[in-house]
């Protein structure tokens, strides 16, 4: 079994420390230049998402289409993920999360586009879509479209409900000690009653959920911001330089906050050593690309899943509102949530000294006037149900397209088995293997959206 957790564990590392990163970043770049920067046109994308375009006459309106779409994306590594790549790459790792977020959004866009051009309307006036049905009906590929379906399937089985559920149990024991039995059963629970109410259910608890959970997160940051407001200058200062290599000068407060806290923090973290917040710009550079290429999920093919199904007519227009989902995602929640870990360090270095990577965010959190470390575990919990939801929704997109009605029962009852195997058992080879299934999902969407590149560029 060791053997076998090394192996996985190597491939995981090689495909997502070289070619998935080369490959994914490389196609962030090329549409960013090809759409001429459509980064630009991201409050055009804000104002039509919340605007009454597309308000679901027959399918679902823009907004719970994008609401969907930030319900499976905003997630845990939103907040235990940018934690893991301060500690492991330095505070630059927040900047260059931020930068590659902002490249997928024209990447988010291209996908979204094509897979609601090439949509199909299903009797009952609703459509359905995605990249397999792009394959298979415009590049005559059902043999790609196939293991694409099949990896979201497994993906929602590890990544999107497992992975997920054992977050849930992690961020309640961080209050009460529970019974992981008790939780995994709650989690299944509730998750029944959204997922068998169908599409249309998970739909309107994403709608609602979303919102909820990103103003209570978000108002949570924003305090502790203000209450580290002396210090983001230093902060911002500290983040650009360690992101480019440049040392802080060791006069300056940020400089000496930074150089102490690295000192004093030379304890092993997962294995990995700190490259330290000033220095070790390259494992910052690394760490902070494959956070951010992971994390939104532009390039992977799901959000386009969602984006298919809204009543929009244009392409162009959902397209729009479906790309601020990274934007959301990386450049929001991501960008703030690092910013309020470093300035928490630069603020009070001594307070972090040999803490868990995983940590980070708890201690910052723990500055709050009242209820910090609550706040924090509620955020965790709402975010992991809604990527448990979300998930769920996506993996029915891949059980139609691969079968019918009659295997979608099947389907959602080992969705709420995963979901309590999750609480009660260990997931390390689990989340190797949803990272070895997300791979088999977005090659053969980005191939097929280099194969179609004219077309977006022609239409749009």
């Amino acid at each position: 079994m060791n053997r076998l957790f090394l192996i996985l564990y190597s491939v995981q590392q090689f495909l997502w420390d070289g070619p998935m990163l080369v490959l994914l970043l490389g196609t962030h770049l090329y549409f960013t230049v090809k759409l001429h920067i459509i980064q630009r046109k991201i409050p055009q994308g804000i104002r039509l998402s919340l605007s009454k375009h597309g308000q679901g006459k027959e399918g679902i309106s823009s907004f719970s289409a994008l609401a969907t779409a930030l319900a499976a994306t905003i997630g845990t590594g939103n907040i235990i993920g940018i934690s893991t790549a301060i500690a492991i790459g330095g505070p630059g790792a927040v900047f260059w999360c931020w930068l590659t977020g902002m490249l997928g959004v024209a990447t988010c866009y291209a996908e979204c586009f094509l897979s609601v051009k090439y949509r199909i309307r299903k009797e009952d006036g609703t459509y359905c879509g995605g990249p397999m049905y792009v394959m298979h009906h415009v590049l005559h590929q059902k043999s790609a479209a196939v293991l694409f379906s099949a990896a979201v399937i497994l993906v929602s089985f590890g990544m999107g409900s497992s992975v997920q559920s054992h977050a849930i149990y992690t961020a309640v024991t961080e209050l009460a000690d529970v019974n992981p039995k008790i939780i995994g059963i709650a989690a299944a629970l509730l998750t029944g009653l959204v997922i068998l109410g169908g599409a249309n259910q998970i739909v309107k608890v994403c709608t609602w959920l979303v919102p909820v959970m990103s103003a209570l997160y978000l108002g949570g940051c924003l305090v502790l911001l203000w209450l580290n407001r002396a210090y983001l200058g230093e902060t911002l200062a500290v983040i650009v330089q360690s992101a480019v290599g440049i040392r802080p000068a060791v006069g300056g407060f940020a400089g000496s906050a930074v150089m102490a806290w690295t000192q004093m923090t030379g304890a092993r973290m997962h294995g990995l050593r700190l490259s330290g917040m000033g220095g070790g710009w390259m494992a910052g550079m690394q760490t902070g690309i494959a956070r951010g290429l992971f994390t939104n999920e532009a390039g992977l093919g799901s959000i386009p899943m969602s984006a298919a199904s809204a009543d929009s007519a244009s392409p162009d227009i959902q397209g729009l509102v479906s790309m601020t989902g990274p934007f959301w995602d990386t450049g929001v929640m991501c960008a703030v949530t690092g910013i309020a870990i470093v300035s928490s360090i630069v603020k009070n270095p001594e307070r972090f000294t040999g803490v868990r990577s995983d940590r980070l965010c708890f201690l910052a959190f723990e500055q709050l006037p009242v209820l910090g470390s609550e706040i924090l575990s509620v955020s965790l919990v709402l975010f992991a149900f809604a990527t448990i939801i979300g998930w769920h929704y996506y993996g029915e997109c891949a059980v139609r397209y691969l079968g019918n009605e009659r295997e979608m029962r099947m389907y959602q009852f080992l969705y709420i088995a995963a979901v309590y195997a999750g609480a009660v058992l260990s997931l390390d080879t689990v989340w190797m293997l949803s990272d070895i299934f997300n791979v088999l999902m977005a090659v053969p969407n980005l191939f097929c959206l280099w194969i179609l590149r004219n077309h977006v560029g022609r239409k749009t």
